[in-house]
């Protein structure tokens, strides 16, 4: 099989889709690795790395997606790739198609097998490919949070930890899954009063058993989330409903009871955001105001810390780039559960019902292991 990475285009994006080390794998089983110049280097990856462990370069992106049978991506293909992914083409990155109609109907029209990362789920019911994701992203929102409450950057001038005899920032996180739980580690390393809230006691009860004592685990209902937005100088967003659209938990009008110059922070914008007034941003533009309230929304923050990521991203990916070049990806979703469970679309047909039940969309069965 042909396999070819491109270098990323989507704005401020700095991750590359393979290392050097997944090029020799690839080779030294029989495939051939095109991979565009400069593609590395946003994440410090040289051509002469890829070249040394068998890659060719190629210097655009039409060779390359003119000759790959797989096309490995970060993240989902953008409107000036659209016209090169062609039929019987296998595309495996990151989609969450269920926030953009544009995107999953360019994919179907293109009659190309579409493999999404961030639905994967292995035999533990784990999200493999988005775990690291989640965990830069989690880490990373209190981070940016941090920064936004500055006042320069029209926040309320808040520190997270406070001082003694001044109170620390009060933290609430909506999400205790991956992101949440890893943005409360960092938070809590602050000395913020952090407040995490979900749906399921059962993980509840784990956070509440592994987390430190300054953080609270909540029980999310609607009232609990309108008390903590009275009380938040930032606000994590951190729900996921694999592949399927974010619940929206933050309302226009919730934004009216929060502090002035207060933050958000919606990691779920990448899915379709959990605040109604959740709008994608870039790291060069990344924050907006509505009543008084700064979103930060960013729908690669990973990006921005490309070495971290790609390294974080590619040590879990290879594994299922070796599967998918090995037995070609329709083969391989019917032999491995995991592979099915992220194919989303596949020539022409929605293969993912979140997907299909988002857009009300036809879905089909026809990778099912169940």
């Amino acid at each position: 099989m042909i396999v070819g990475i491109p270098r990323e285009v989507k704005r401020d994006e700095y991750r590359v889709a393979i290392l050097p080390v997944g090029v020799e794998e690839l080779t030294r089983a029989g495939h051939r690795v095109l991979v565009q110049s400069g593609a590395g280097d946003g994440s410090g990856i040289p051509d002469e790395d890829y070249v040394a462990n068998g890659a060719v370069m190629v210097d655009d992106a039409e060779s390359i997606f003119g000759e790959a049978d797989m096309i490995m991506k970060v993240k989902e293909p953008q409107p000036k790739e659209f016209p090169l992914i062609r039929a019987g083409q296998t595309i495996f990155t990151y989609f969450h198609f269920a926030a953009s109609l544009e995107l999953t109907e360019a994919m179907l029209n293109s009659g190309s097998i579409c493999v999404a990362y961030e639905t994967l789920r292995d035999s533990a019911g784990r999200l493999p490919l988005l775990t690291p994701m989640s965990e830069v992203a989690g880490r990373m929102s209190v981070q940016e949070g941090a920064k936004y409450l500055e006042r320069p950057q029209m926040g309320r001038g808040i520190l997270l930890g406070g001082v003694p005899g001044v109170k620390p920032a009060h933290i609430a996180i909506l999400g205790g899954g991956i992101v949440g739980a890893n943005a409360a580690k960092i938070a809590a390393g602050f000395q913020a009063d952090v407040n995490i809230l979900d749906i399921n006691m059962e993980r509840l009860r784990y956070l509440d058993d592994t987390m430190p004592a300054n953080v609270n685990c909540l029980y999310s209902d609607r009232h609990t989330i309108r008390e903590q937005l009275r009380l938040a100088d930032l606000v994590i967003g951190a729900v996921l409903i694999p592949g399927a659209k974010a619940p929206s938990l933050v309302t226009r009008d919730d934004l009216k009871i929060m502090k002035p110059g207060s933050v958000i922070i919606d990691v779920a914008v990448d899915q379709g955001g959990c605040v109604e007034t959740t709008k994608p941003t870039t790291h060069s533009d990344p924050t907006y105001i509505i009543d008084d309230v700064v979103h930060y929304c960013v729908a690669n923050m990973p990006g921005a810390v490309g070495r971290t990521s790609t390294f974080a991203l590619c040590n879990v990916t290879l594994r299922w780039a070796l599967e998918i070049a090995n037995q070609g990806a329709e083969e391989a979703a019917q032999r491995s559960a995991p592979l099915a469970s992220a194919m989303s679309i596949c020539r022409g047909e929605v293969t993912h019902e979140p997907v299909a039940k988002t857009f009300g969309m036809s879905y089909s069965p026809k990778f099912d292991h169940n």
